[in-house]
């Protein structure tokens, strides 16, 4: 484009004597043509089928027209050059162009309405080699360093994470954004929760009850679920596992988009677990037979029937379990990132958290090193910007108290773990401790028998309930939601309306 020469020329790389520089990649002619098309046809924006953002431009002036583009065009202005010449008539890099005028040159002969998509994709192509460059560059600069500060290890990881943004088209994702693009993305979540009929907008847990109360599973939250040894930590993990990955194989087969659903694949990692165990597990909750009896064998005709039927669905499920024994937080970082690239996960479940080891910098102090765990896990939920839940120990403090629901000063280690959590969840099952009392005397049957019939009507009541305690929210307030537990078969499920309404419902402002 002739109109367009003085521009090129005006942002040509400098040459030394002699010496022929290399420019990075780019297309300013492609840039102008695109641009014109879109000030002639504003619905071009619209049928882009690659997203395109002001900072993929090369050129820093049609990043800040494209910019002031989509601005208008959100305000369901029609743009053309005329209506963009105010915002312009004081910058100065146009005025090196002729001014106000290149707006209208950008439109002289509509070469860009002849393929804009194509234009389009060529333009962010160009944008993810520069930033290939760019990467490419600090990763030579990095290598280069030998001196006993720098961590070959480290190195490999943020380069890795680099790579990763580059592959995923997010290059720019550490550049400020406008206030008008994160308004876009908190209305998608308001609409979703929307049309999921007022309670998740986020990935849904499957457990009604839960959703009410935290709205779903959010983006870049970290969710640490604790608990005591044998209050069903890994059992309501799996169910929440099984819940979003079953509700994104049941939209896809509804045509329901992706991102329009509630549903997520989901990772789980296990360094406690083998996946073939979290597999029985899983099995057991769906086909209604208890793993006890799956392990040994131990089941009818009937049984096998029920296990293979669930068995068809389970293998479709979008559920990836990486039982890697020993992970340090470095190695499950680079894990989800090549998950996230190959099959879109949207959730993260790491059973547990003490079990990772840190980068070997804090091994003297493992307190140190929980928190650098915590943060990298953190660090990991907004990296790939999804939920992510980590199970946690708690400490034995909780068994020398005579109320054992659990509270945030038990969180085993670390109080940095409170710190960078979005959300900590404490699973309580009071069954659990009610013990039969100690026998009185035998001299005094009657006591005896009252002693041991309070105590069958109080494990009556409380039998197969389980609590979830909400102790930190950011989202909304803390409290208890009361579930049933099925230990049989290691699930839970919301409790009957009936059973509801026999409990009291405690809520903390």
């Amino acid at each position: 484009m002739a109109s367009i020469e003085p521009f090129i020329a005006a942002s040509a790389p400098a040459q030394d004597a002699g010496v022929k520089a290399q420019a990075l990649p780019a297309n300013i002619e492609a840039e102008a043509a695109f641009l014109g098309a879109v000030l002639i046809d504003n619905r071009v924006v619209e049928e882009l089928t690659q997203p395109l953002s002001p900072a993929h431009f090369y050129e820093a002036v049609h990043g800040r027209i494209y910019e002031r583009i989509l601005q208008l065009l959100d305000r369901k202005a029609v743009v053309t050059p005329v209506t963009l010449r105010p915002y312009f008539e004081s910058d100065e890099a146009l005025k090196a162009l002729g001014g106000t005028s290149y707006l209208a040159r950008l439109t002289a002969d509509g070469q860009g309405l002849i393929a804009p998509r194509v234009l389009a994709e060529q333009i962010y192509d160009l944008a993810l080699l520069r930033e290939l460059v760019r990467v490419g560059r600090d990763l030579v600069q990095g290598a280069m360093d030998t001196s006993e500060s720098v961590e070959p290890l480290e190195q490999i990881e943020a380069a890795e994470a680099a790579l990763y943004k580059v592959a995923d088209g997010a290059g720019n994702a550490n550049e400020a954004k406008s206030f008008s693009e994160a308004t876009r993305v908190a209305i998608s979540g308001i609409e979703k929760a929307f049309n999921s009929g007022g309670h998740v907008s986020g990935k849904t847990t499957g457990l009604d009850s839960v959703n009410q109360r935290i709205g779903g599973l959010h983006d870049s939250d970290l969710i640490i679920l604790a608990g005591r040894p044998g209050m069903g930590k890994t059992s309501l993990a799996t169910n929440i596992a099984f819940n979003a990955a079953n509700r994104l194989l049941t939209d896809r087969e509804l045509g329901i988009p992706e991102e329009k659903s509630i549903g997520a694949a989901t990772a789980f990692f296990s360094l406690e677990m083998s996946a073939d165990q979290l597999a029985t597990r899983i099995l057991a909750e769906q086909s209604g037979i208890s793993s006890s009896a799956l392990r040994m064998g131990k089941i009818s005709r009937e049984d096998f029937q029920a296990l293979s039927f669930a068995s068809q669905r389970l293998s479709q499920l979008p559920l990836y379990i990486d039982d890697t024994p020993g992970l340090t937080i470095a190695g499950l970082r680079a894990r989800a990132r090549r998950l996230k690239r190959r099959h879109n996960i949207g959730l993260i479940i790491v059973d547990y958290l003490q079990l990772l080891s840190g980068s070997g910098k804090a091994t003297d102090n493992r307190v140190n090193e929980i928190s650098e765990i915590s943060r990298g896990l953190k660090t990991l939920a907004k990296e790939l910007s999804l939920p992510v839940i980590a199970l946690s120990q708690l400490s034995r403090a909780v068994e020398q108290r005579d109320d054992k629901r659990p509270l945030l000063s038990d969180l085993r280690e670390s109080g940095s773990i409170e710190q960078d959590a979005d959300m900590v969840w404490f699973v309580y099952r009071p069954d659990y401790y009610l013990r039969e009392p100690d026998q009185p005397k035998a001299t005094d049957p009657q006591a005896v028998h009252d002693a041991h019939a309070k105590w069958a009507e109080e494990m009556e009541r409380i039998h197969g309930l389980a609590e979830l305690v909400i102790a930190k929210q950011r989202h909304g307030a803390t409290g208890i939601v009361r579930m049933r537990f099925e230990a049989r078969i290691t699930k839970f499920s919301d409790l009957a309306p009936e059973e509801l309404a026999n409990l009291a419902y405690e809520i903390d402002e």
